[in-house]
């Protein structure tokens, strides 16, 4: 069985009482899924719903045309997969692991049930839906307020503060990321993201390579995301 202390500390289950957190564990499933593995994908019934234990993972959605855009990178700790929030019974988009995963599954149909029976688990997932919608929000305004030059580094102190960990060389963003996908969750060309990165190693700003990048110069960083369109 497994233990409540995997869950009891993570924001969704805040102040949750035990036994409502082991009656939930007793129906939950862990699951592994290796690297660039899709949990799910849009469109397809949402019969579960899920959190990420370890490992990071990306919502990716795809245009009529058939672009990939990254709407969000989930991080441990977090719920996704949860369409019954949104009312929906299909989900709006695919979840693929941006490295090897860890999540625990539920069945999709005890999701009444659950926040009927615990109002916290409610108001705290509600809670997160609304941030995701209001960074949705965000996304929007800066796609077409932004220089293309603030939104890639927008994205890369985003991942860098959501995800980074800290070495001699700087902020390491913790899970392989390309520069494709840099374009992809960016709304910008392949060529742009390369020449801006190796603009930035120049300046010292940020290492790159095997799919790592490196924040070397946060702060600078930070003030080239924030500086108002001319």
């Amino acid at each position: 069985m497994l233990d409540v202390s995997l869950i009891a500390n993570l924001p969704p289950f805040a102040d949750i009482a035990k036994d409502a957190l082991q009656d939930l564990l007793k129906q939950a499933k862990p699951v592994r899924f290796n690297r660039n593995d899709y949990i799910f994908s849009a469109g397809e019934p949402a019969d579960s719903f899920f959190l990420l234990l370890d490992g990071y993972i990306r919502v990716v959605r795809v245009t009529p045309d058939g672009e990939q855009v990254i709407a969000r990178y989930i991080s441990a700790g977090e719920l996704f997969g949860v369409a019954q929030a949104l009312g929906r019974d299909t989900y709006p988009a695919n979840a693929v692991a941006a490295a090897d995963c860890v999540v625990l599954r539920w069945p999709g149909d005890i999701w009444p049930e659950v926040i009927s029976r615990s109002p916290t688990f409610a108001t705290n997932t509600y809670h997160m839906v609304g941030e995701r919608l209001q960074d949705a929000q965000d996304r929007i305004v800066e796609m077409a307020t932004e220089r293309v030059e603030q939104r890639v580094a927008h994205a890369i102190v985003k991942l860098a503060d959501q995800t980074g960990r800290k070495t001699d060389d700087g902020i390491v963003i913790d899970f392989p990321l390309s520069r494709q996908d840099i374009s992809e969750m960016t709304g910008t060309t392949l060529h742009t993201v390369s020449r801006l990165m190796s603009a930035w190693e120049q300046a010292g700003m940020v290492k790159s390579g095997r799919q790592k990048i490196t924040v070397t110069e946060h702060d600078r960083l930070v003030t080239l995301a924030n500086h108002p369109k001319e």
